[in-house]
């Protein structure tokens, strides 16, 4: 194990996220911990060695509440179905095939990322589509939502499913007008597939994960979360082995609970959870409904052009009350996906009775995404100090479905940070990546644009009432994600923090926002000690 750091920074503007001490210039940093921070002309005198931050702009380490590192990790390694290099269904097949010429007609081709909005066709791949570009093996391609898949007639055959496969409870298999199906399968749906699909190795995925560890690092992330643990205490391990060979983040895990709700064997080590660590578990992950770009999201309206369109409930009531027990259990979080206004409704109503069970300032339910929520269920979750964990990339990035399946009005109405705040929700930002439309999902920078501009990437007006300043939407993406995933001792430039910091090759605080996305992280610090340096 290494040495921890002793060191002092100097001639920095360093934006710390304390509304106590919102700036400072220098600060000490002891056992890897800040010990003072504050005005370099009050700097205490030590022995340890300066480093010099040249009057640049420091801010804390992100810390992405909603992202699947696991899944990232995995799929920066399959297709990506994203323009540049992929603008239409023509270029996905192109991909396709050139990915088959380098492999045996039974292994599976997988890639990720597709959004028919920007597809020059505007529709969605089909089973056809993928068949041109490979029909003697196996195809899957995920949705950027990652709640839709859409796979080649060979991947159907594999799995079983035909024209007298029946939808699965919260799913759908899209089928046309013979009754056969076309390749695209909703929700739970996708699942059908997800038995026969190729399992990565340990050594693969640990690799991956520090890779993905040098990825963020150069992104100006210092702690992560896996929001869909599948493998139990396999996926720990993967991150403690990870961590032991190189990944420096701060990790915590939640269980996707449909994965482990009929294992009486399944438990959560109480020494997992604790928050002294780097890697721990966190709790459970529900979801609740789907997404707004694929028309599953649970609204409380129908989708544009529809009459009775309001998406879908995904998880059952049994389903919940059981994650409900054990996470009260085992005071633990519980976290639920829900966009749409009926699926928050859903679960803010059910644990509005409960009392918070985690024992700590850590939220004892975080809702996910949270598209549009009702009056009453703001009013609520500010009562019981309910974690909304919000991502304003998806409108950043996805705006020509939100456009199609919502509208140009209905869709400045969505994501109400601002509104959010003023009524004293418990607020973050994060990307879910990779889980969203963009070449480099995990990349903090878009997401701080579109909070701060609410525009999209095309320059569409996405709501300016809903606009927040750089400043709190920092503070969002570095403090207040730290609060709602529980973390401890991080998120701040205080003392008694760990020093986790991004050094930026430009001053963020004072840019015009439309430049925000072009600033780069030039050095990043965990724990006082340098992780990641620009070339």
């Amino acid at each position: 194990m290494k040495k921890k750091i002793n060191v002092v920074f100097v001639n920095g503007k360093i934006f710390t996220s304390d509304d106590e001490r919102p700036y400072a210039d220098a600060m000490i940093i002891e056992e890897g911990v800040i010990s003072w921070i504050g005005s370099g002309r009050e700097l205490p005198e030590t022995e340890y060695p300066q480093i010099d931050l040249r009057g640049r702009r420091v801010v804390p380490g992100f810390v992405d509440a909603h992202m699947h590192a696991a899944m990232l990790a995995e799929l920066s390694k399959q297709i990506s179905s994203l323009p540049p290099k992929v603008s239409s269904i023509k270029d996905l097949a192109k991909e396709i095939s050139k990915v088959r010429k380098t492999q045996g007609p039974g292994e599976w081709i997988q890639g990720w990322g597709y959004d028919e909005g920007k597809l020059a066709e505007r529709r969605s791949p089909n089973r056809y589509d993928l068949d041109r570009g490979c029909s003697d093996a196996p195809v899957s391609i995920i949705r950027t939502c990652g709640h839709i898949r859409c796979v080649n007639s060979r991947a159907l055959e594999l799995a079983g499913i035909d024209k007298n496969t029946p939808d699965p409870p919260g799913g759908q298999i899209d089928r046309d007008e013979r009754g056969e199906p076309t390749g695209i399968l909703r929700e739970n749906a996708r699942n059908l597939v997800t038995d026969i699909l190729p399992e990565m190795t340990k050594e693969a995925l640990v690799t991956n994960l520090v890779d993905l560890g040098q990825l963020l690092a150069s992104q100006g992330i210092t702690a992560m979360t896996d929001m869909g643990n599948l493998n139990g205490a396999d996926n720990f391990d993967d991150f403690m082995e990870a961590a032991q060979k190189g990944l420096k983040q701060h990790v915590a895990i939640y269980y996707l609970w449909d994965y482990f709700a009929e294992d009486p064997a399944f438990s959560i080590p109480r020494e997992h959870m604790d928050k002294k660590r780097q890697i721990r578990a966190a709790g459970l992950k529900l979801i609740g409904d789907g997404s707004v770009s694929g028309k599953t999201a649970w609204m409380d309206k129908p989708y544009l052009g529809t009459k009775d369109e309001y998406g879908m409930p995904v998880c059952s009531d049994q389903l919940m009350e059981s994650a409900i027990g054990f996470c009260k259990e085992n005071r633990c979080q519980l976290s639920m996906h829900a966009m749409g206004g009926r699926a928050i409704d859903r679960i803010v109503d059910r644990v509005y009775g409960e009392e918070p069970w985690t024992g700590d300032e850590t939220p004892f339910l975080r809702v996910e995404h949270v598209t549009d929520p009702s009056e009453a269920a703001l009013d609520k979750v500010v009562e019981k100090g309910i974690a909304f964990v919000t991502q304003p990339i998806f409108l950043y990035a996805e705006i020509e479905s939100y456009l199609v399946n919502l509208g140009l009005f209905r869709m400045q109405k969505t994501y109400p940070v601002k509104t959010m705040l003023e009524k004293g929700v418990k607020l973050c930002f994060s990307t879910d990546a990779p889980a969203t439309s963009w070449a480099t999902p995990s990349d903090p920078m878009p997401c701080l644009k579109g909070a701060v501009t609410r525009r999209a990437y095309d320059g569409t007006d996405c709501g300016q009432d809903e606009r927040v300043d750089i400043e709190t939407a920092i503070k969002l993406y570095t403090r207040e994600s730290a609060k709602a995933a529980g973390f401890a001792g991080i998120g701040q430039l205080k003392e008694g923090y760990s020093g986790d910091f991004a050094v930026l090759d430009r001053d963020i605080l004072q840019i015009p926002a439309e430049e925000i996305d072009k600033v780069a992280v030039e050095e990043t610090y965990i724990a006082g000690r340098c992780v990641y340096v620009k070339e």
